[in-house]
């Protein structure tokens, strides 16, 4: 079964619509010319523009340095109106981009990045999880499955996907796999549910999986001719997607509930 990420974000948004709104303003920074960045922006100012919330974007010159865009950043996260701020990934090359995320406080981090509120979820204290994990748990409401009788494979270990959400899958699963860039794959046919993350299109291939598993696809990338992809091979799963229980595909799987994760997580910040 393929899984309608925009179907599942409608309902989150739906719902959000229903609580009382958000007078402080959410503030995106926008640094340099990326056209997927660009993508993922308007993706959330329509999410904003839906909900009526002030969604500021802030489009910042790729000249600048690590330290001027951390002051940009702590400016605007320093005003009394603004209840959340995002740094759209990725920054420009040479930029430390944790050192421009930590400028962000924990009460103002809906994308859970900055050190303060990256520290707290990890210690399992944070008010809001990361919206990749938030994502994850809110897929597994559509298909329920006893994690503490499933073995789970992570596929890809970076910042944004993998390490938080195996992070908050370890000691909730029977057995978890963490597959970093360059593993042998052949442990994912033992794998209940897969969870993607690499960015490399194609890198999954159906036959290669467990009868009968779920695959929650975070991957994105676009070739030369501006074809959207995820790391699950799309065609096979489509022409043996009875083996699947369910996969998201790319676009349209993931990516909107991340959105509306997001904003759940400002909703949750900024309701007193």
């Amino acid at each position: 079964m393929v899984l309608d990420g925009r179907k599942i974000a409608e309902e989150l948004i739906r719902e959000l619509s229903e609580k009382s709104k958000i007078e402080r303003f959410f503030a995106a920074f926008l640094v340099g010319e990326n056209t997927a960045s660009e993508s993922f922006v308007k993706q959330k100012a329509k999410v904003a523009a839906t909900l009526g919330v002030d969604f500021r974007i802030y489009r910042l010159e790729e000249r600048l340095s690590g330290e001027e865009l951390r002051e940009e950043v702590r400016k605007t996260a320093d005003n009394e109106s603004c209840g959340g701020v995002l740094v759209q990934l990725p920054l420009p090359s040479g930029v430390d981009f944790q050192y421009v995320l930590d400028a962000i406080p924990q009460d103002k981090d809906p994308d859970v990045l900055g050190e303060q509120a990256l520290g707290a979820f990890y210690a399992g204290r944070n008010k809001v999880l990361p919206p990749a994990v938030a994502t994850v748990e809110e897929i597994l409401k559509k298909f329920p499955m006893d994690l503490a009788d499933s073995v789970v494979a992570v596929v890809g270990a970076g910042k944004l996907i993998g390490k938080p959400v195996g992070a908050w899958l370890s000691g909730r699963c029977k057995e978890l796999i963490i597959l970093k860039e360059g593993n042998d794959l052949a442990d994912l046919k033992k794998a209940d549910l897969v969870i993607l993350g690499t960015g490399k299109p194609g890198l999954v291939r159906p036959e290669i999986l467990k009868d009968g598993a779920g695959v929650i696809d975070f991957g994105y990338s676009k070739n030369n001719e501006g074809k959207t992809s995820g790391d699950l091979d799309v065609l096979g799963a489509i022409s043996d997607d009875a083996r699947l229980a369910f996969y998201t595909p790319t676009p349209g799987g993931t990516g909107p509930i991340l959105a509306a994760k997001l904003f759940e997580n400002f909703y949750k910040l900024n309701q007193r």
